[in-house]
This record gives structure tokens, C-alpha cells and sequence, in this order.
């Protein structure tokens, strides 16, 4: 049997598993069989792969091939009831992977049906007629219309929405790993990491106190949406789950690995492509190659500041890819049909949150169909700004409404174990008041 590209099963798509067993000299249909079992029954060794025969486990075993599954090394869950989660790969490093059983209200306004559920669900706030989410996008997008000038994108991600691309159990629809749970998760949201550490550097995130460690593979950006799937018991499409390429890392800076797990897992795992977001800090050459691909997440741009002496002193990238540079690049995005681009401003205590930044951002972003989250810094050691007051965040929020820019203001969950955004630092030294720790530290030190 010839060497596998991979030695690992997590990671391989349909043409690779095709070629696996091809060259094993066995039938077509056991790619589909090891697919299912590895995307979507979850099973962490040959041995749990039951459908293939002994002999040709044992075949895979000699020739070194594993599953790859990713091992949660610790797990701790917040009052709020969002889970962090450490995960560990085979060469001792580890990165955050996070469970938010209700979201944070980031999809709101982005024009899918993740971000109609998250306005549902944030429509009780005290807020006028005048001024609410569903008013503020009618708005933004009867003035956003003007000037647009770019072509929407020819095909729209909405005639997905029906087709189940994952692969089905025995070939049979809605048949799943036994003891999956029945809950419904419509608001659910993972948020996972793309890199060890990141190289970015932006002077309010605690990811950026690790510096860059390495890339993650393909696989091993699957492995953790996976290992968090099956601890939670849910399995997409039924169970309608969220997914963001928000956390530790800057996943265009490890682009081919993380467009190939973005493909894995729509087409293997099952998770609508309209419930995928990935967040950039801004690397422009890459914001317009990733308009060209076939299977593409909905897009998120870190902007942080409203013009770019501020950016610069924020986020160092801004040297490289300027705000000029960076607005130009959205607005040459092929956006589909009700399709919003979003970018995110972690608002930070009189530093970008005076209303003169808000009048500059709604000027900067004018002309665009797009729409505002609004973060309140999460705290941390070692990062010297200050978390805003309700008061001038919602300030912030109604000067960019009343200039016709949707804003929102996403809710910060795992705040008290470190899992929101910007936090995330690998901490193992035990959560904060209000979290508790469900598993032991097995050696994986904080670096």
C-alpha cells in the first residue's frame, strides 16, 4: 500500500479518502464509510471504525495512519455557561477553542438566517422603534444602495440553504452516532483558532502575549470543531450550529489550511457554509483572494479605529495595509445577496470610543452594505486600556445608527473564565471568580 498523503484520517477529503483506498486495492465505498465515521460518528481510533474490515485496519495501522482527533487536555465553563475548552496536538502545543451555547449576538444584521435568529434574540432590548436593529438596517440599506458600485456575487449562498453536502449516515439522512442529543442548538456558536499564538500584535488581545508558535493544519482546524461537537452531543445539519474563525491566530495568515477546513467542514462534517464566519484583521491581498473561492464563510474585518494614526498605534498591521487599502478591498468584496459585510471595533475606554470616532467610522464606512459589532474590551492581565461604560457604548452605537450604519453590541460571554474575544491565552492557572474547572491540568504550560 502506497504512503497516505496524511497520516492522518481528520483532515483528508473525498478525492483523498478515493485514493486511500484505491490504492489499498479495496471497493469505492469505503471512502464514504471512513468519511462518516471520522466527520460525522466522531470515532477517535481505527479500531472504532467498524464498518471497515479487520484486515484492512490493521493495514492502515502498519502504514501509520491515525484518525488524528484532537484530545481536550482542559475544559472550563463559565457562569454564562460558554465552555473553553484547551486543546492539545500531538507536538505538545495546544490552542482555545470555545462552545457559546446562545452565541454573542455577532451574526445579528449579517444578512443570513444566523443573524436573523440573533436579532430574535436580543429584540427584547430597550429600544425604539426608531432606533432598533431591523429599523437601522432598513436604513443603512436604502443609503448604502447609493454608491455601491460594486456587482453582487453571481451566485447566491442562499440556494444552499437546502442541500445537505455532508455525508449521510449508511446513506440514509438522519441517522446519527447513537446518544447524540435531540436539543436544539439554532444559536449555538463555536468559535475556533487557526494558529498557536498570532503574529499580529494587536495591543488589546491577550492572544497576542504568546507571539506566533505555528500554523495549525487543516486537520487539526477541523479536529477541534469536531472534539467540541461530540463532547456537547450535537451533529450538524440537524442541530443548526454556528461557527467562527475568531479565535487565537489571524487565519489569513494561514490561508490554504484554513480555506481546505472551511471546505472539510461544509462537505464532511455538515455545517452549512451561510453559518460560517471568519474574522481578519485586515490582510488586504488575501481579502480579495478569498472573494474568489468556491466554498467562502460570511467575511469579518477587525477595524478597531476610525482613522489610521489610531490604527497604527492599535493594530501595527496598519503600517502594512492602511485603512485606504482596506476599505477599498471591502468594497470591491463580491458580496451575494443579502449578504452584509461586518467589521468589528473593540471599543476601548477613551481611546477610540468619543463620538468624534464614531462620526469618523460612519464616514469611513459610508457607501458600504455593511454592518457594526460594537465589543466592549475584555479585560485581562497585562493589557493596559480600559473597558468603556454602558453609557458610551451605546453612545457610540446611536451616533453610527443615526449616520444609517447598522451597530450592534455583541454581548461578552466567558468573561470569568477567559473565553471572550481577545482573551483567549491558553490560561491554565485556574478561572476566575464565577467559572469552574471541569478537568485537570495534564502538563501543557502557559507560554
Amino acid at each position: 500500500m502506497a504512503q497516505a498523503k496524511t497520516s492522518t484520517l481528520l483532515g483528508m477529503d473525498r478525492e483523498e479518502f478515493t485514493a486511500l483506498v484505491s490504492e489499498a486495492g479495496e471497493p469505492s465505498y469505503r471512502a464514504k464509510q471512513i468519511m462518516e465515521a471520522v466527520y460525522r460518528q466522531r470515532v477517535e481510533s481505527l479500531a472504532e471504525i467498524s464498518t471497515l474490515p479487520l484486515e484492512f485496519r490493521e493495514r492502515l495501522d502498519r502504514d501509520g495512519v491515525t484518525v488524528g482527533a484532537a484530545r481536550i487536555e482542559n475544559k472550563f465553563v463559565s457562569s454564562d455557561g460558554t465552555v473553553r475548552y484547551l486543546i492539545a496536538f500531538a507536538d505538545g502545543q495546544s490552542v482555545e477553542t470555545v462552545w457559546m451555547p446562545e452565541g454573542d449576538g455577532g451574526e445579528a444584521g449579517d444578512g443570513s438566517e444566523a443573524g436573523v435568529e440573533a436579532e430574535s434574540a436580543t429584540s427584547g432590548a430597550a429600544l425604539s422603534e426608531k432606533s432598533s436593529p431591523i429599523a437601522a438596517l432598513k436604513r443603512g440599506a436604502a443609503q448604502n444602495r447609493v454608491g455601491q458600485g460594486h456587482a453582487s456575487r453571481a451566485r447566491d449562498n442562499q440556494d444552499r440553504a437546502g442541500q445537505d453536502q455532508s455525508v449521510p449516515a449508511n446513506g440514509e439522512s438522519g441517522k446519527y452516532p447513537a446518544g447524540k442529543s435531540t436539543r436544539a442548538f439554532g444559536r449555538s456558536t463555536i468559535c475556533i483558532s487557526s494558529q498557536v499564538g498570532c503574529a499580529v500584535d494587536c495591543q488589546f488581545c491577550l492572544t497576542a502575549v504568546l507571539g506566533m508558535k505555528r500554523n495549525l493544519t487543516a486537520a487539526e482546524i477541523v479536529a477541534q470543531v469536531c472534539a467540541v461537537l461530540k463532547d456537547q452531543q450535537v451533529s450538524p445539519p440537524e442541530d443548526r450550529i454556528n461557527l467562527v474563525f475568531m479565535g487565537m491566530g489571524e487565519p489569513f495568515l494561514n490561508y490554504e489550511n484554513f480555506v481546505k477546513a472551511a471546505r472539510l467542514l461544509v462537505e464532511c462534517v455538515g455545517i452549512a457554509e451561510r453559518r460560517m464566519t471568519v474574522s481578519t484583521a485586515g490582510i488586504v491581498p488575501r481579502i480579495r483572494d478569498f472573494g474568489g473561492e468556491v466554498i467562502r464563510p460570511k467575511l469579518a474585518i477587525s477595524l478597531n479605529a476610525s482613522n489610521d494614526a489610531l490604527r497604527t498605534r492599535l493594530m501595527p498591521l496598519n503600517k502594512k495595509w492602511n485603512l485606504e487599502m482596506l476599505i477599498a478591498a471591502a468594497r470591491d468584496f463580491p458580496l451575494r445577496t443579502r449578504e452584509w459585510i461586518t467589521f468589528e471595533y473593540v471599543l476601548l475606554g477613551r481611546v477610540n470610543d468619543e463620538p468624534e470616532n464614531a462620526r469618523e467610522v460612519a464616514e469611513l464606512l459610508r457607501g458600504l452594505r455593511c454592518k457594526v459589532n460594537l465589543i466592549a474590551l475584555n479585560p485581562g492581565p497585562g493589557i493596559d486600556f480600559e473597558t468603556p461604560g454602558e453609557e458610551r457604548v451605546a453612545a457610540f452605537q446611536k451616533i453610527l445608527r443615526d449616520a444609517g450604519i447598522p451597530a450592534f453590541v455583541r454581548r461578552p460571554r466567558g468573561r470569568d473564565i477567559y473565553a471572550a474575544c481577545g482573551q483567549l491565552k491558553r490560561t491554565v492557572e485556574g478561572a476566575t471568580s464565577g467559572g469552574h474547572l471541569l478537568r485537570g491540568i495534564s502538563g501543557a504550560p502557559e507560554q
